[in-house]
């Protein structure tokens, strides 16, 4: 009877002690922090997303996913609500992407923000009027959307590949590979043919060292025969200068004309014409009286009062 009734005891003991555990766990494990709802409405997939995924803003944890449902208005969507802490900054420009944990494929939700606006957005009491925020293909959607263009493209190269290799362009490219061998050995004969060229470069080089010495003595001569062209101008643009002496007999032989010479060739001038008139009006007299010339010029009629007048009636 004693061993039963410690027994008894003993397995009273063990399920208080294991109630006590429990409640003492329920206890301590309790969230006290109230919680914020938001929800995420997208329409891409949301593979290894489950309820109670961390939330977190730039890194940190902020809160958990604690549900996953269709929504009833808009087919195709799905609405993820979120409870986060009040403190975390959640504005109008915040959106949320799907995150992965290393290798272990489970999902979070990320919350980042663009900062095109600082209005917080506030919190709502009704079920039905929950903030709403916007979710953007993540990482491994863009990856998986890239993914098909990639392998679209990796395809139309494929087909190009083919279309080249077929038996018509083998041939050509053949002959182009053929081409460019002979144009490699060709290439390779080049340097013999350089060889002599290049043995006479010293030759060359030496001649253009000796082209480059008489081009300075010929720039050196040059400059001496325009220091001299240089001297010339000078002394004949001097004062006392061939130049000066040049104008100044210029003037004497100027001034002696306007005084000297110019006086006598008006006086000879002015003679002429005396000359001109007095042989014009001998020219007319002897067009008139010819005789004149063999019995001179007649008498002229006697005036008033001398003989041989006679009035005119």
């Amino acid at each position: 009877m004693e061993n039963r009734s410690h027994a008894l005891m003993a397995g009273f003991f063990t399920i208080a002690l294991l109630t006590l555990t429990t409640v003492l766990a329920i206890w301590l494990g309790r969230d006290k922090i109230k919680r914020v709802p938001y929800d995420v409405v997208t329409s891409n997939a949301v593979s290894g997303l489950n309820l109670q995924a961390a939330v977190r803003y730039k890194g940190i944890k902020v809160g958990n996913v604690t549900d996953i449902d269709f929504d009833d208005k808009n087919p195709g969507q799905i609405i993820l609500r979120l409870e986060i802490v009040p403190d975390a900054p959640v504005t109008s420009s915040t959106y949320a992407t799907l995150g992965y944990q290393g290798v272990t494929g489970i999902a979070f939700i990320q919350l980042d923000d663009s900062g095109t606006s600082k209005q917080l957005l506030v919190a709502s009491t009704n079920p039905d009027a929950v903030p709403r925020i916007p979710m953007r293909p993540g990482m491994m959607q863009n990856l998986e959307q890239r993914g098909q263009v990639i392998l679209g493209q990796a395809e139309e190269l494929t087909r190009r590949l083919n279309t080249m290799l077929d038996p018509a362009n083998q041939k050509s490219l053949m002959t182009a590979i053929q081409n460019f061998g002979q144009a490699s050995a060709a290439w390779k004969a080049l340097p013999a043919k350089f060889e002599p060229t290049l043995a006479r470069l010293p030759e060359m080089a030496d001649q253009a060292k000796m082209t480059m010495v008489e081009i300075r003595t010929l720039s050196g001569n040059v400059s001496k025969l325009s220091n001299n062209l240089n001297q010339l101008t000078s002394s004949i643009q001097a004062e006392d200068g061939p130049l000066a002496r040049f104008n100044l007999v210029m003037d004497n032989v100027s001034n002696s004309l306007i005084l000297d010479t110019l006086p006598k060739v008006q006086g000879a001038a002015s003679e002429a014409k005396t000359s001109l008139r007095s042989f014009g009006r001998l020219s007319d007299s002897l067009k008139e009286r010819p005789q004149s010339l063999l019995f001179g010029n007649p008498l002229p009629a006697p005036g008033p009062g001398e003989p041989g007048f006679v009035a005119p009636k």
